[in-house]
């Protein structure tokens, strides 16, 4: 069982930035894909990020260009660094985590608020 803490989460004015971070319970290495997910209210969980264990990302479309995921595996923590944030941008984001390439994720944390005033 793998159990993620996200932390990072806050207010910013649109345009601004704010760093995530996701710290793993154990070697993230062993750990096939990580990423991100958020979801706002009325609104259905949908994909930010996500990130292998070899380094091969991929985002959502809203957020190509103005997010990076990144992992440190020495720390066992991944990270979404989000830029140029928009009011559309908030929502509670979830780390989660899936020991194979494929298929749903397994493994979630609880979430953390992010809020983007305009």
């Amino acid at each position: 069982q793998v159990q993620l803490m996200e932390s990072g989460g806050g207010v910013v004015q649109a345009g601004g930035s704010l760093r995530l971070s996701c710290a793993a319970s154990e070697n993230i290495f062993s750990i096939s894909r990580m990423g991100w997910y958020r979801q706002a209210p009325g609104n259905q969980r949908e994909l930010v990020a996500t990130i292998t264990n070899i380094g091969n990302t991929a985002y959502g479309a809203s957020v190509k260009g103005r997010f990076n995921i990144s992992r440190e595996n020495a720390n066992n923590t991944v990270y979404l660094q989000m830029n140029s944030l928009k009011p559309e941008d908030t929502a509670v984001y979830y780390c989660a985590a899936d020991r194979s390439r494929w298929g749903s994720m397994n493994y979630w944390g609880k979430g953390t608020l992010v809020t983007v005033s305009s």
